[in-house]
């Protein structure tokens, strides 16, 4: 019998590395949990390894594996394999793209960086309105010089490990890579280019002479945003629901997440993931490249 899923073993980069043994104890694990399963395919040594399977639903091999790897940092994802190869990449970009919250940096250097940071973890963990907590979040920046954004750019925003290597190698293979957020174009742009998404889509400042307003001009780009920019773009590009792929980490990315062909709660907060199957806890953003079945040696490094 033909394999119709398989699952995906994506090492801790800092861990002691998964074993040929690892491997082999895994299939026993899919075999007694009721599947069948195929030899294990390594995508990089030590790192990651696929087992094709079949016969058991993929939520039960996952949780099979998860609590055969006991005591390891490692994820666990279990999918079809079928249109596994995603043509379409909507990726959220504080926290999950980049490292940072790019608000909370920027209120910190305007001297409001307590009250801003305690109202941005609440809103990511879904505990109050995102769009009333983001006008009052920017409200207190209200008077600080536009020059101010630069400067935190500058000073504090990293990409996340993996990143650029994620977007240049789903772009090299023929991907539409977007970058949606509920922050703001400011950083967005940049953080585009750094990385090399196709589009960008966010929130925009009101300014007034160089001074931030402590307002946001247009509608707010919240959740129900992300997940219509990323049906829009299906329907642009003609791709299926199964081949796209959707990273976030907070509780505005549930939406898009869940409507995606695949959409991966990355390093999040624990009502994103209980709210999608798949997620990624201790891999950088290239795990999200294996979880394609891409091989290391198929990376496009930045």
């Amino acid at each position: 019998m033909s394999s119709t899923h398989v699952v995906t073993v994506i090492n801790d980069p800092a861990a002691p590395p998964l074993s040929v043994a690892d491997g082999t104890d895994i299939r026993l694990t899919l075999q007694v949990a009721g599947a069948t399963a195929r030899d294990a395919d390594w995508l990089a040594t030590g790192i990651a390894l696929d087992l094709p399977f079949s016969g058991i639903d993929p939520r039960h091999a996952e949780d099979a594996v998860r609590a055969g790897l006991t005591g390891r940092r490692a994820d666990v994802v279990a999918q079809p394999l079928s249109q596994r190869r995603k043509k379409l990449l909507v990726a959220d970009m504080d926290s999950t793209i980049i490292g940072q919250e790019c608000l909370d940096e920027l209120a910190a250097r305007a001297g409001v960086g307590a009250q801003v940071a305690a109202l941005t973890e609440r809103a990511m963990r879904g505990e109050i309105d995102f769009a009333a907590a983001l006008r009052e979040r920017v409200a207190l920046l209200r008077g600080r010089s536009v020059a101010l954004l630069e400067r935190t750019f500058e000073e504090a925003v990293r990409l996340n490990p993996g990143a650029r290597t994620l977007v240049r190698t789903m772009r090299e293979y023929g991907a539409h890579t977007a970058l949606v957020t509920g922050g703001f174009l400011f950083f967005a742009s940049r953080i585009a280019g750094l990385a090399g998404f196709d589009s960008f889509s966010g929130n925009q400042f009101e300014e007034r002479d160089g001074v931030l307003t402590g307002g946001i001009t247009g509608p707010i780009f919240g959740a129900d945003a992300k997940l219509q920019r990323l049906r829009e773009r299906m329907a642009s590009l003609n791709v299926l629901q199964a081949e796209t792929l959707a990273l976030g980490d907070g509780a505005n990315d549930i939406p898009m997440l869940q409507a995606a062909g695949l959409g991966v709660a990355y390093h999040a907060k624990a009502k994103v993931r209980a709210a999608v199957p798949a997620r990624i806890d201790f891999g950088d953003l290239t795990a999200a490249l294996y979880l394609q079945g891409y091989r290391r040696t198929d990376f496009i490094d930045g």
